[in-house]
C-alpha cells in the first residue's frame, strides 16, 4: 500500500495493523528490551525477565525470529549454545517506537493504574444491561 490516505481507509490491512502486532503479545516487547543490552542466551533472558514461563519465552522468541527483530545465533562449544540478539530492524523498533513508549508508560504510568483510594465509587455501567 503506497498510497498513506489508502493506508487510513483500510487500517485492518495496513503496515500500522503489522507494526502494532508487536505490542500484542504480553512478552514480545519485553523480550526486545531485555535484548537491548546485547546478546544473550535463553537462559541468561529468561532469568532477567520476572514472571516468564519457560512456554512463554519460547513462543515469544520464535515470534520475534519469525519477525526477523530478533536473531538466533548457534555457538559450536560444549554443550552447545545458543545465543539472541537484536537484529538491525529489532534495534530501530527498541530505539525508536519501543523507547518513546516506555517514556510514555513512566511518565503517565500512575493514571492507568486503578483508583485504589476511590473504593466508595459506584460500580460502572455495563452495556447491554439496564
Amino acid at each position: 500500500m503506497s498510497d498513506p490516505a489508502h493506508c487510513l481507509d483500510f487500517v485492518a490491512d495496513c503496515h500500522v495493523r503489522t507494526a502494532a502486532e508487536l505490542l500484542a503479545h504480553r512478552w514480545d516487547p519485553v523480550v526486545i528490551a531485555a535484548l537491548r543490552t546485547g546478546p544473550r542466551r535463553r537462559l541468561d533472558l529468561q532469568r532477567s525477565i520476572g514472571g516468564i514461563s519457560d512456554k512463554s519465552l519460547t513462543d515469544a522468541l520464535n515470534r520475534l525470529v519469525d519477525r526477523r527483530l530478533v536473531g538466533r545465533e548457534a555457538i559450536a562449544a560444549a554443550p552447545p549454545e545458543v545465543r539472541y540478539r537484536l537484529t538491525d530492524l529489532g534495534s530501530s523498533f527498541a530505539e525508536g517506537p519501543l523507547r518513546v513508549l516506555g517514556e510514555w508508560a513512566q511518565e503517565h504510568g500512575e493514571q492507568l493504574l486503578p483508583d485504589l483510594d476511590d473504593e466508595e465509587a459506584p460500580p460502572s455501567p455495563r452495556s447491554g444491561t439496564g
